[in-house]
């Protein structure tokens, strides 16, 4: 037993600054929380005053249709730009606005950043448009000198003015593109935040039954999400944040913030149901469960810093923003709870609707509980349980072995979008392939003039040849004559796979074909083009960030609990609970299992960011449940040395606040499938699942199983590998809690 002496002294020393500041929030209980507030006043005045605007631009410098615009803006800077459309249409006839068509046309040309625009009526009408061949619908092509996404709202006031006679005539105007995204209503996150809120609420009065202790959680958790997005809102006036950064940043801010909160006030009331007075155990708590919390926010943190690996700024920009709060959560935890505990004292359980508990289901003997009770049935057939686990969760996966990443299309929107009502029409008059055409851009600039004829004609021939188009506009050449230019329109929607696979067809076999033999080079460009380009980095990239991750965690783990399978078996359960929650956002969007119920129009591919997402993301929480669990395992066997008995003292212990959690975490991200945004329905629906998976079938089922099997083997470190690693406990297992000193001490208040 000297090991588990040593370690427990380790554990002393180290656990004091914690435990220190935990009794100094708690006893001055005024200066933190006046702190905070002033804290919280500063910033949203900042945010309020200097505070940016989050959009969705990128940029893919090294792709081939970036490196396809940028030739085209460097020969015909007029082509080179970013296009959007004004889709109309009149139940009677287009042609009889001609006046007000003009009108339309002549004042968008006035508006600033817009380089050219096209009127309908003036150019030959085509199957593709831009006037349908009943005259009914047209669209007026509008050209950038920069992403229509970044002018702000304010831009869409003269876009508005523009196209009042059309309104006035009695014409339908829509905004399509990214001119339509712009347009698109400001997302509002306060009912799916005020649903997630009343189910916590729900949850932990019926867990732990103290009405005081319900709002703990909760007040911390919104304050440092609330803290945490106005320093987001700073940080995108120097950056680019995409439009869903903020409602990513809030879905985790108010998960773990109501975790780690939960975590030290189980602890903290435990301790006051032991005797302790209220600074003691809130030091306590903070030097036990505040330690679990500050290496749990680490763990979460890394992961999300990991999606940085993927080289696209776009992603690891949502990782940034998804840390901000967390690391407000973890700082809310450690000072702002104590500090609320410190104020309540011993009256955290005075109103309650039964009787409060804490960790223990009963006072005293706790032999005849139910989580005892199961702990016991698992530790006796571990492998019946691990057997249910691992057939759980392959059932769940199996649809991921289908999942098509892309680019969810306007089509899937609601129809109170305009960019939505414009997909309709456009499909409508012509064809789906209409929303998403593809630039052909050839660039012949080494390719001697006797040969560019030549080149010409076969890359027509080549372009007319391709299946999968619905129509192939001519070739013209730019002014200078150097480059080549066409369009080519899919026979199905944008976010179709037969689009990917056109582009990819077109860019990899029939471009090059065709200028085989000369110094041409083609590119296939426009937004759907860039979108498919993003598509496929993601995917390349996919595998390194899995790995990357996993590699990282499992060094964190090994580095917490100094064992070599408890770090082996915390990698493999993660990775097989997020394939079983990538199963069921497949099954539900891609296969349309419940889309229409969700609000989704159809069937749409996997949005080719959100697994990533998914991956560090779920990684990151899910080890919040794997440490707090892991960390009461090891405490128990480091005091008893019974392995198989620690894990169900350990389980028995934390069942009742890892489910708690683990249902308010649920809650929370499920609450934002109500959300407009197809990807944040995805996102909460897909984090939701996983933590529901995680912490009942791996967290309740498969790590006891694995734990108790393994036995004490589980704990076991090469000799050489021990030395090295640094000594990080988790659970201040050192750490005592002299409830007769402590009210020796400090006499509890009456």
């Amino acid at each position: 037993m000297a090991r588990h002496e040593g370690t427990e002294r380790r554990g002393d020393a180290s656990s004091g600054g914690l435990r220190r500041l935990g009794e100094w929030c708690a006893r001055h209980f005024v200066i933190v929380i006046v702190a905070w507030v002033v804290a919280i006043g500063v910033l949203q005045t900042l945010n309020h005053l200097h505070g940016g605007e989050y959009v969705d631009n990128f940029s893919l410098s090294d792709v081939q249709a970036q490196k396809g615009l940028d030739v085209l803006k460097q020969h015909d800077p007029q082509a080179g730009g970013y296009n959007a459309q004004i889709v109309m249409h009149d139940d009677k006839s287009l042609t009889s606005l001609g006046s007000q068509i003009s009108s339309t046309v002549a004042d968008l040309q006035k508006l600033p950043h817009v380089l050219s625009v096209q009127n309908p009526l003036e150019v030959t009408s085509s199957k593709v448009g831009p006037l349908s061949s009943d005259g009914k619908t047209a669209y007026i092509t509008i050209r950038f000198d920069r992403q229509p996404a970044l002018l702000g709202d304010s831009y869409l006031d003269g876009v508005d003015n523009a196209v009042q006679p059309l309104r006035k005539a009695g014409a339908d105007v829509e905004y399509g593109g990214t001119l339509g995204e712009l347009a698109r209503p400001v997302g509002n996150d306060r009912l799916s935040e005020g649903v997630g809120f009343v189910v916590a609420i729900i949850v932990l009065l019926i867990g732990f039954g103290s009405v005081i202790a319900a709002g703990v959680p909760l007040v911390t958790a919104l304050i440092g999400v609330v803290g945490g997005l106005a320093c987001l809102g700073l940080f995108a006036a120097a950056f680019t944040f995409a439009t869903v950064s903020p409602t990513l940043a809030t879905m985790i801010g108010l998960g773990v913030g109501i975790d780690y909160a939960l975590f030290l006030l189980t602890r903290h009331r435990q301790g006051l149901m032991d005797g302790a007075d209220p600074v003691r155990a809130a030091g306590h708590a903070a030097a036990t469960s505040g330690r679990a919390v500050l290496v749990s926010g680490t763990t979460v943190i890394v992961a999300l810093m990991g999606l940085w690996v993927s080289g696209v700024s776009f992603i690891g920009k949502l990782g940034v923003a998804a840390t901000i709060t967390v690391v407000s959560a973890v700082l809310g935890a450690l000072t702002l709870v104590p500090a609320l505990l410190g104020l309540i004292g011993r009256n955290v359980d005075r109103w309650h609707v039964r009787r409060p508990v804490a960790e223990a289901e009963a006072e005293g003997d706790t032999s005849q509980g139910t989580w005892h009770r199961y702990a016991k049935r698992v530790e006796r057939h571990p492998l019946r349980y691990l057997a249910a686990g691992i057939v759980t969760v392959a059932v769940l996966a199996i649809p991921v072995f289908s999942i098509q990443l892309g680019h969810i299309g306007d089509g899937a929107d609601p129809t109170s979008f305009t960019d939505r009502r414009a997909f309709d029409l456009m499909t409508d008059a012509f064809g789906a392939g209409s929303n998403g055409p593809l630039t052909i851009v050839v660039d012949q600039t080494g390719v001697p003039d006797s040969q560019r004829s030549q080149l010409d004609s076969k890359t027509q021939k080549a372009l007319d040849n391709e299946s999968g188009t619905s129509f192939v506009s001519p070739l013209t050449p730019t002014h200078d004559g150097d480059v080549l230019v066409g369009t080519v329109y899919s026979s199905v929607s944008p976010q179709n796979q037969d689009t990917t696979d056109l582009v990819n067809r077109l860019y990899d076999h029939a471009l090059p074909d065709a200028a085989s033999g000369t110094n041409a080079k083609g590119y296939v460009t426009g937004t759907t083009a860039t979108q498919v380009d993003f598509r496929d980095i993601v995917s390349e990239r996919l595998p390194l960030i899995i790995a990357v991750v996993v590699a990282l965690a499992f060094l964190i783990i090994l580095a917490v609990f100094r064992g070599l399978l408890v770090a082996v078996k915390a990698a493999v359960l993660n990775v097989l609970s997020i394939a079983a929650s990538y199963g069921v956002v497949v099954a539900v969007f891609q296969w349309g299992w419940g889309g229409p119920a969700l609000g989704v129009h159809g069937k749409v591919p996997i949005e080719s960011y959100v697994p990533m997402m998914m991956f560090a993301i779920i990684f990151g929480l899910s080890m919040d449940y794997e440490i707090f669990l892991l960390s009461r395992v090891r405490e128990a066997w480091l005091h008893t040395g019974d392995a198989k008995d620690s894990v169900a003292h350990a389980l028995e212990i934390t069942a009742r606040v890892i489910t708690c959690a683990a249902l308010i975490m649920v809650s929370v991200f499920a609450a934002f499938i109500i959300n407009d945004k197809i990807v944040v329905k995805m996102l909460g629906l897909g984090l939701a699942v996983s933590v529901l998976i995680d912490a009942s079938v791996v967290r309740l089922l498969m790590v006891p199983a694995v734990m108790t099997l393994l036995g004490k083997h589980a704990w076991w470190t090469p000799r050489w590998l021990d030395k090295i690693l640094p000594h990080i406990d988790t659970e201040g297992s050192g750490e005592t809690l002299d409830a007769t000193a402590a009210t020796t001490r400090q006499a509890p208040p009456p």
